[in-house]
């Protein structure tokens, strides 16, 4: 009688000492939830949109959450999404290529045929971001001029076929698609498919600005300037125009008493940049073409040399430490080439959904009309994010690649965070942002040791992103505690 009343007091124990350590380890958990609810009556988010959810790695538990099965706008969140899934299908060390061939054949000095550039949808050619793939076009000369050619007798044949011909998805806005971050993904791109705009500006304001020069030289564009300049010292000019089209206004301010101030645009057409150029480096050099520009899918013929991009690990920590937009879709287009031929973005998001409901996940409510975040018909659940970085962490073979790619407190697009706040680089996020939207998707490490993904998304708030900023940042405080 007395072991059964011994046991008794013993299981009494345990049960009482469970119940405060989970008491203990909620009070916290408790505390953040109700911040957050507080959150849809505070001055700036009555009204918003706000998506919420917070998953412990090790068991897949949603530990806090504020409508996670709300369909938001994503913004460059959607990053997260592209990147995981080319990181899934090509492999972190796949490489894409630009093939320099012939058609026809070489007598003595001169090439009977056609020299053919073929695009294999490469988003670094020439790229800003990585400095060793601007000697492309030395690398195409010096093998022209090492095979003895010096007359071209045919045309210079520009082959982009790999993906469609329209650059852009069709439901970007007017206001981005002229501009550095609307630049369109060709099966050419080239230079980051962008241009600089030089302009300078008087010592008042409210005067009209003049162009400088424009680097590089854009083949046929009409340029009309209608930017001023302005007291304030920030760059407030926009291009507008359409993809293909050489046509373009710039409208807005630029600060006063510039002597040379630079506006970034997208370029109207990548693989006539690239011609253009090209051409001009054939003619410095001594080379004479009898032909023409042509922009045609190319002939059989011989391959004189292929350039090889960076790995993909390589380009996708890049994507996403800086948000490089055309870096997403050509992503997103070459994963509709790899399933039918053809990189197409409709496609392209066609299979990325299908991708994710065979790897088990509940794709209710999510819609994807662009790789890279900048369409407003996107939309996802917090729930959905976390699904996704879950997966990337605990089922990916390339899980370490996929969380180098996301960047640390006081980097790349996570410079409004101090390192501080978040040492150790216990934070790696991608962020989000457009008009009325802030997003944060990635994962965080607690001074306790516990792995975290979660995903916090506003959307149509009335105050100020710095102010959004600020609500998200003292969550992620509080979270790190845990």
């Amino acid at each position: 009688m007395n072991q059964i009343k011994l046991f008794r007091k013993i299981i009494i124990g345990v049960i009482f000492t469970i119940n405060s350590v989970v008491g203990i380890s909620q009070t916290p958990i408790i505390s953040i939830q109700q911040k957050i609810n507080s959150w849809q009556s505070s001055s700036g988010l009555a009204n918003a949109g706000i998506g919420i959810c917070i998953s412990d790695l090790r068991t897949g538990e949603e530990l806090i959450k504020s409508e996670p099965q709300l369909s938001l706008v994503p913004a460059s969140i959607m990053k997260v999404v592209t990147t995981a899934t080319a990181l899934e299908v090509f492999g972190p060390d796949y490489r894409f290529s630009t093939t320099l061939s012939y058609s026809g054949k070489i007598s003595n000095d001169t090439l009977f045929g056609d020299l053919q550039i073929i695009g294999g949808g490469d988003p670094t050619l020439g790229s800003v971001y990585f400095p060793e793939s601007r000697q492309f076009q030395e690398d195409w000369l010096k093998t022209i001029q090492n095979l003895g050619v010096k007359v071209i007798s045919g045309n210079l044949v520009f082959d982009a076929s790999i993906y469609e011909k329209q650059t852009i998805p069709g439901t970007w806005v007017w206001d981005d698609i002229g501009n550095y971050y609307g630049a369109g993904a060709s099966g050419l791109s080239v230079f980051d498919n962008l241009y600089e705009i030089h302009l300078s500006s008087e010592i008042s304001a409210d005067k009209p600005t003049k162009v400088i020069s424009i680097i590089p030289e854009i083949p046929n564009l009409e340029l009309q300037n209608e930017v001023l300049s302005s007291d304030l010292n920030s760059d407030q000019a926009y291009v507008f125009g359409s993809p293909m089209d050489s046509r373009r206004i710039i409208r807005g301010t630029i600060p006063k008493n510039k002597a040379d101030f630079i506006i970034k645009a997208s370029v109207p057409d990548p693989a006539a940049l690239l011609a253009s150029e090209f051409r001009k480096k054939l003619s410095e050099n001594d080379i004479l073409i009898s032909g023409e520009n042509r922009f045609e899918k190319s002939q059989s013929g011989n391959i004189l040399l292929v350039n090889q991009s960076p790995t993909l690990r390589d380009i996708i920590r890049v994507t996403n430490h800086e948000s490089v937009n055309l870096f997403a879709e050509h992503f997103l287009k070459h994963l509709a080439f790899q399933k039918s031929g053809l990189g197409a973005t409709k496609e392209g998001c066609k299979f990325v959904v299908q991708f994710w409901k065979e790897k088990g996940l509940d794709l209710t409510g999510f819609f994807m009309n662009d790789g890279s975040g900048l369409s407003r018909f996107n939309a996802v659940t917090a729930s959905q994010m976390v699904s996704i970085l879950n997966y990337m962490k605990n089922k990916s073979a390339y899980s370490a690649d996929f969380l180098q790619s996301l960047a640390t407190a006081g980097n790349g697009t996570l410079t409004v965070f101090s390192k501080e706040v978040f040492p150790n680089d216990c934070l790696h996020a991608k962020s989000g942002s457009m008009t009325r939207v802030r997003c944060y998707s990635g994962y965080l490490n607690t001074i306790s040791g516990r792995q975290l993904s979660f995903a916090v998304m506003l959307n149509n708030f009335s105050c100020s992103q710095a102010e959004a900023i600020k609500k998200i940042e003292e969550l992620l405080v509080e979270l790190k505690k845990l």
